[in-house]
């Protein structure tokens, strides 16, 4: 999978959070492109925060019925990664000597154990690279629809 993309949440529930239009344009005009080159990744982690945050922490939340709806066009819409034990072990090590969050390790470990070279995610800091995983925010001014 080294051409791939793995999309975090906020990437997801950006286009959905009307209550930041910027970067809901933003998150739209990336989605659209993934899904146009196949380059992009869920994975159930993804998914189910999505859920969560869709339909409870967005200042207009999606009736849970519509939610779901969405869900499952991005299952039949995107390659989604199970989350494994292999993944939730990698991800310990992740909070061990990287620092990270437990769930922004699992974002991690899910892309290395993937060999998905390129993460997309505001959480993370702009450009940099564990154990040859790239992070990048496509909110930042300088993000490009193009992976190189």
């Amino acid at each position: 999978m080294s051409d791939k993309v793995l999309v975090d949440t906020n990437v997801l529930v950006y286009a959905y959070d009307r209550s930041a239009p910027v970067k809901q344009k933003r998150a739209l005009e990336v989605l659209d492109w993934l899904v146009a080159t196949s380059l992009g990744v869920l994975s159930t982690q993804v998914l189910g925060e999505f859920f969560v945050t869709v339909t409870n922490k967005i200042t207009e939340p999606l009736p849970a019925d519509e939610a779901e709806s969405r869900v499952h066009n991005l299952l039949r819409a995107w390659p989604v990664i199970e989350v494994t034990g292999m993944i939730i072990l990698e991800a310990t090590r992740g909070v061990r000597q990287h620092r990270f969050s437990y769930w922004d390790a699992q974002i991690w470990a899910t892309a290395k154990l993937n060999q998905i070279p390129v993460v997309l995610s505001e959480d993370f800091s702009d450009g940099q690279s564990t154990e040859g995983i790239r992070f990048m925010n496509p909110f930042s001014a300088k993000f490009q629809l193009s992976i190189g």
